[in-house]
């Protein structure tokens, strides 16, 4: 094994040049996109059912002849949590995502990753960005009762 095919981590472990540690590079990398994925599936819901349950509990209050409820802001309160946590937990991921991104393109792993350079962005990091803009919306509307 030549010099250039080992490179020396920041005291931790080598980085060897094979195709088993190119293709480990690149499971690690597509597996930080599924995580990535399993995070906006769970902002998702959490945006959704959060909406969800304010419009619910609206419109059932609008019903006639139902019962005024025990707790009126209840279910704005627990929306409004429920948003709030599918936007801050999708800016804790991003965060996340960036970090270990920029690891892996290091310049330890760089050797291993088979290109030059930092290939294109994701698109997981469009979807997103547009849904912390939904659910900043939906945070808005249901605060100042938009809907």
């Amino acid at each position: 094994m030549t010099d250039s095919a080992v490179t020396t981590g920041p005291g931790r472990f080598e980085v060897r040049v094979t195709s088993d540690s190119h293709f480990g590079w690149i499971r690690t990398r597509l597996s930080l996109e599924r995580t990535m994925m399993s995070w906006l599936r769970t902002a998702t819901a959490l945006i959704g059912f959060g909406f969800a349950i304010v419009q619910y509990f609206n419109r059932l209050a609008e019903t006639p002849g139902a019962r005024a409820a025990y707790v009126p802001n209840a279910p704005k309160l627990l929306g409004l949590a429920l948003i709030f946590c599918g936007v801050a937990s999708l800016l804790i991921a991003i965060w996340q995502y960036r970090w270990t991104t920029h690891y892996l393109w290091g310049q330890t792993f760089r050797p291993i990753a088979g290109m030059a350079e930092e290939s294109k962005q994701s698109p997981v990091m469009a979807v997103a960005v547009v849904l912390i803009i939904v659910g900043v919306v939906a945070f808005s509307a249901v605060l100042f009762r938009l809907t």
